[in-house]
């Protein structure tokens, strides 16, 4: 049992305690096919635009990404994504107050982020896609969030299934945290990546025992935004999908989240002040 969890962060000159409240990362999706904002942003000029909107808005973090990792999802190629979220990050870094952070698997491209501009990297993978990540990571020093995923987006939705959904996401981050504290690498935040490689009674599951995941000693950020288990709860498609993030986002603050990863950052800002005044 972990009982202490280091919660300071440095990106660039600035310090975060991401104990003092709730902080929230806005998503950017560079890409054509992503499930809620597919194509929305595909243009840099456009992406770049939202970018800013959202740090108007609250946003505490951008999560830059340019391969969608939906269910049954393929993969692109380092170039194609290469091609598609550095100009925005060459742009951005020079414009923007708050952090940039790209989510990605490939170290080659979370290598070229980071010298561009980028002080998180977000890993759907934990590292275990690519081996050289953990390079990358050690010869930078970001932050890393390390998330779980049963599989990959292209399979992880065919009929995942555990015995102990909790057990084995803390089993399976807490061998990447190792992993990563072995090399040096400090700065790290878990997610339990809700929808990835999870039925619904999977992820309702992960809310009601989110607070375990405290055992990691490490902070919690969790992306319930608009996900397929809002829409089989609410029996709604994903643009009305805004009540249900909410909800979720509440329940996961209560819960134990210091972060949380969303694509409408006005209306959960307001959400978040709430909580974190309430809870």
């Amino acid at each position: 049992m972990v009982s202490h969890t280091n919660k300071i962060f440095k990106f660039g000159k600035k310090v975060y305690d991401l104990s003092s409240r709730t902080f929230i990362m806005g998503i950017l999706n560079i890409t054509p096919d992503s499930f809620s904002d597919g194509g929305r942003y595909y243009s840099t000029e456009k992406a770049i635009e939202h970018a800013l909107r959202m740090e108007d808005e609250g946003a505490d973090f951008i999560d830059i990404g340019g391969e969608s990792t939906r269910p049954g999802a393929e993969s692109v190629s380092v170039e194609e994504e290469l091609k598609r979220v550095i100009p925005v990050i060459e742009k951005l870094a020079g414009k923007i107050e708050i952090p940039i952070s790209i989510d990605t698997t490939k170290s080659e491209v979370a290598r070229k982020a980071l010298d561009t501009g980028a002080e998180i990297v977000n890993d759907i993978s934990a590292t275990n896609f690519d081996p050289d990540m953990i390079k990358v990571i050690s010869d930078f020093k970001p932050a890393l969030i390390l998330m779980h995923i049963k599989g990959s987006p292209k399979t992880m939705q065919i009929n995942p299934d555990y015995i102990d959904v909790i057990k084995e996401i803390k089993d399976y981050l807490q061998e990447s945290v190792n992993k990563c504290r072995s090399n040096g690498i400090e700065q790290i935040i878990v997610d339990p990546g809700i929808g990835f490689g999870k039925k619904l009674e999977h992820n309702i599951e992960i809310f009601k025992r989110l607070s375990e995941l405290k055992e990691l000693g490490c902070p919690i950020l969790i992306g319930p935004s608009r996900k397929s288990f809002i829409g089989q709860i609410l029996d709604l498609p994903v643009e009305q999908r805004l009540e249900g993030t909410a909800a979720a986002v509440a329940v996961s603050i209560l819960r134990g989240a210091n972060i949380v990863r969303v694509h409408d950052v006005k209306e959960i800002k307001r959400v978040v002040k709430i909580v974190d005044a309430l809870k």
